[in-house]
């Protein structure tokens, strides 16, 4: 009986052991990919931006949310979703039963395009390299999609009034669909729809989990 307590106890601490080994090697890379984004010099958006914005969150997220780009308090902070629309993305978090800490946020792009413009392609695809390598390091359950260039930039779609509110798999990664919170700060409908949006994101993860379980 103590030599099975004994080898139950030995088999938890190695256990242990490889779990904190993996979450020291998680928060490494993310490091290095925040540190990477600070000083990246890739495309012409780093001569206009006051900060780089690599994302932010828990390293073993279930949900890894994907804005558009930095907008300009973004810039001036370095973090992602810090206007009214961080605001609102985080209202919308809390609601489902979590907080900012528990997932992950970033956008496609990581610098502020001047006079708040979309990104451009080449923009985007100089960005996404990082933003790849983030969503293989915290593997989330559910990558979120927020608005039309996470939409096309990520999964080459578009048509976001049919897809919201939908889950969709790419390579074995699942993705929620639903609008960015910056329109849903101009219109009443997507406020109501972005809503209706997390709810079904929450049952989603919730079956995800029950399945696992």
């Amino acid at each position: 009986m103590k030599k099975a307590n004994l080898e139950k106890d030995a088999g938890e601490f190695l256990l242990g052991a490889m779990v904190a080994k993996l979450q020291d090697e998680k928060r490494t890379v993310l490091e290095r990919i925040a540190a990477d984004v600070r000083e990246c010099k890739k495309c012409p958006l780093c001569s206009h931006r006051e900060e780089g914005v690599p994302g932010e969150g828990f390293w073993d997220s279930k949900l890894f949310f994907i804005g558009e780009a930095p907008g300009v308090e973004e810039d001036k902070q370095g973090r992602p979703f810090v206007g009214r629309s961080g605001t609102l993305l985080s209202d919308l978090i809390r609601s489902i039963g979590l907080s900012r800490g528990q997932v992950f946020i970033t956008n496609v792009v990581k610098c502020h395009p001047p006079g708040n413009r979309l990104p451009e392609i080449d923009e985007v695809n100089l960005c996404l390299p990082y933003l790849m390598e983030q969503i293989s390091v915290v593997k989330p359950k559910i990558v979120v999609l927020l608005g039309n260039v996470a939409l096309f930039s990520v999964l080459n779609r578009t048509h976001m009034t049919e897809l919201h509110g939908s889950l969709l798999t790419e390579k074995g990664q699942p993705y929620f669909i639903t609008c960015h919170p910056s329109a849903a700060l101009r219109s009443e409908t997507w406020k109501r729809r972005i809503r209706e949006d997390f709810k079904k994101l929450s049952l989603f993860l919730q079956e995800m989990e029950t399945k696992i379980s």
